[in-house]
Parts: C-alpha cells; structure tokens; sequence
C-alpha cells in the first residue's frame, strides 16, 4: 500500500515538474525576446516546439505570438515562419478570446498584414471585406471573362473552323 502511495506521489511531481518546466522555458524565450535577445529566444522556442501540446491553450496562444513575433523580428529569412505562428497564435485567439494579451493583438494584426502582403502582393488584404457594390460589379466581370474565356477554349467543329475549308475531290475550287 505504501508503495503504491508513493509511486502515485513520484508520478505526480514528475508530471507537475514537467508542466513546470515548459512554463519555465516558455517564460525565459520571453524574457529573452523582450530583452531583444532573439536568437536565444528562438534557441529556446526550438527546444519548446516539439512539446507545445503539453502547454494549455492560451499558453500556445502565447508561445505562437511571442515565436511569431521574434521570427518576425529576425528578418528575411523567418518571415515565412513569423507568418505561421503569428496565424496559429490569431486562430486560437479566434478560437478562445482572451487568450492574448490586449496589447498585443494591434501588433499581431500589423504583423500578418504586413507578412501576408509577402503572399498576396501588395495592397491585398484578403480578411477585409470589399464594398457591397464594388464586389457585385467584381464578381459580373469575372464571370463574364470566365464564359469568354470557356467559349474560346471549347474545341471547334468543321464549320467553326478558323481555317478554310480544304476542297475535296468533288468540290470544284473557284
């Protein structure tokens, strides 16, 4: 019986510990990412990554801002990455409000804008809806050039053929 009690006490703290332990490198890649130290920050989130699942849902809200950000920080070359994060980190704020800080959403709203332009080309904001009008007329004339486009692309018969017709050996040539 005692054994049992305390084999559930070792599994116990050493569930606890791990949890804390998580926390524990999640708040140091913050600590580092605020101290502008982002290379070790991202050392940190690396290391992190594989057991993101082990961290409650508003601590992985956290943990995708605050990799989304410091990628985003680094450059070029982890501007891709910075974009991933940054809509991992909106889709669980989407998913459970609250779970980011208030005054980090107007920079993880810049932030995605700002790298979605990288994919959609300049001046493209695909989440902010057209006018009413605007997308009406957008719509007819798309819809128009995609039955142009259909019509050219159909194969043609003998009689809508570009070319002439070629004589045949009972037709009389002009």
């Amino acid at each position: 019986m005692r054994t049992t009690i305390a084999l559930v006490a070792c599994v116990a703290a050493l569930t606890t510990s791990a949890c804390a332990t998580y926390l524990d490198d999640l708040n140091r890649a913050e600590a580092h990412y605020k101290a502008s130290e982002h290379e070790r920050a991202l050392a940190l989130f690396r290391v992190l990554e594989p057991d993101l699942d082990s961290l409650s849902r508003a601590d992985q809200a956290r943990y995708a801002y605050l990799r989304g950000m410091n990628d985003y920080r680094l450059g070029d070359v982890f501007r891709a990455d910075a974009r991933h994060w940054l809509a991992f980190a909106k889709a669980i704020e989407r998913e459970q409000p609250g779970s980011l800080a208030s005054e980090w959403k107007p920079r993880l709203e810049e932030a995605l804008r700002d790298l979605n332009q990288d994919v959609y080309g300049v001046g493209v904001f695909p989440e902010e809806p057209e006018e009413s009008g605007a997308a009406d007329s957008n719509k007819a004339a798309a819809k128009e050039g995609d039955e142009a486009a259909s019509d050219s692309d159909k194969p043609k018969t003998d009689t809508e053929s570009d070319e002439p017709k070629k004589p045949t050996h009972g037709d009389s040539e002009p």
